[in-house]
């Protein structure tokens, strides 16, 4: 009997682009989740994978992406909370998605934020999709929080890089994690302000991640990481060899992917229990 397949698309910035090339992968071999997560980039992609928009149509916006075409500089970034706002991201979304909810998606989404107030993650799984996705990429610093209900919203990887827990949540019984940032702590350091305090935020979310992955060992059947090298996921260039990248580890496991689905396998492959997951 075939099992429910949950696709969790990490954060990653430009790397994320490799999510696109992914879905094409799985989509060839007639491949198609039941349920989708998303966190950043991985929201975007995901919720305009799970809108309906072409995956080719998908392609070509990505590769023409520029920062300028997503956002502008804020003309007091002190007060704005943010050196950038989303505002071209957000009319450029609006051009292919037009004003979507939760409710019109083709296939069950949901994307993570993390609230500044609580200091914790926040699903977001109805209303707009376009507020939703853009909380969930506002990185602290970058962009200006954003602002829903009563919540002020920043990017969901500050706490939680790969949504595999609301998957499951969902209903998926086979999930699969495309983590596109992998190991940041082999980047080498550098001497830039900026880039130290990156490297920093780089470093703590590795170690965060790897200990959720370990924790969650028992019921994730794959966690899947492109081999993207030592892109930069803050500038928006080399897109076409995250595309790439992204497609062919969709084709290296898609068979994979396939077998677990149509359950000829039992259990989790190379899984222990993993340790208790911290909070």
């Amino acid at each position: 009997m075939r099992k429910t397949l949950g696709l969790a698309l990490g954060s990653g910035g430009a790397r994320g682009i490799a999510h696109i090339g992914f879905l094409q992968a799985l989509e060839e071999a007639g491949i198609r989740p039941d349920y989708v997560t998303g966190c950043s980039m991985g929201a975007i992609v995901g919720a305009c994978y799970c809108a309906g928009l072409p995956l080719e149509t998908l392609r070509e916006v990505a590769l023409s992406l520029k920062l300028s075409k997503i956002a502008t500089l804020n003309i007091n970034p002190i007060r704005a909370n943010g050196l950038l706002r989303f505002n071209k991201a957000r009319q450029l979304l609006e051009e292919y998605l037009g004003d979507i909810t939760f409710e019109d998606l083709k296939i069950p989404f949901s994307c993570i934020a993390v609230d500044l107030a609580a200091g914790k993650v926040v699903e977001l799984k109805e209303g707009s999709v376009i507020d939703a996705i853009l909380a969930s990429s506002s990185i602290p610093g970058a962009f200006t929080p954003a602002v829903i209900g009563d919540k002020t919203l920043v990017d969901g990887g500050i706490l939680e890089r790969v949504p595999t827990k609301e998957v499951r949540e969902m209903g998926a019984e086979v999930i699969v994690a495309v983590d596109v940032l992998g190991d940041l702590t082999v980047k080498k350091a550098s001497p830039n302000l900026v880039d130290t305090l990156l490297r920093c935020i780089d470093i703590m979310d590795t170690r965060l991640t790897q200990r959720k992955k370990r924790a969650r060992a028992r019921y994730i059947d794959l966690w899947l990481e492109p081999e993207l090298g030592a892109m930069d996921q803050y500038l928006v260039k080399n897109l076409d060899f995250a595309l790439d990248k992204g497609y062919e580890l969709g084709v290296k496991y898609r068979d994979e992917i396939k077998t677990l689905v149509d359950g000829e396998t039992e259990g989790k492959s190379d899984k222990g229990e993993g340790a208790p997951e911290g909070k």
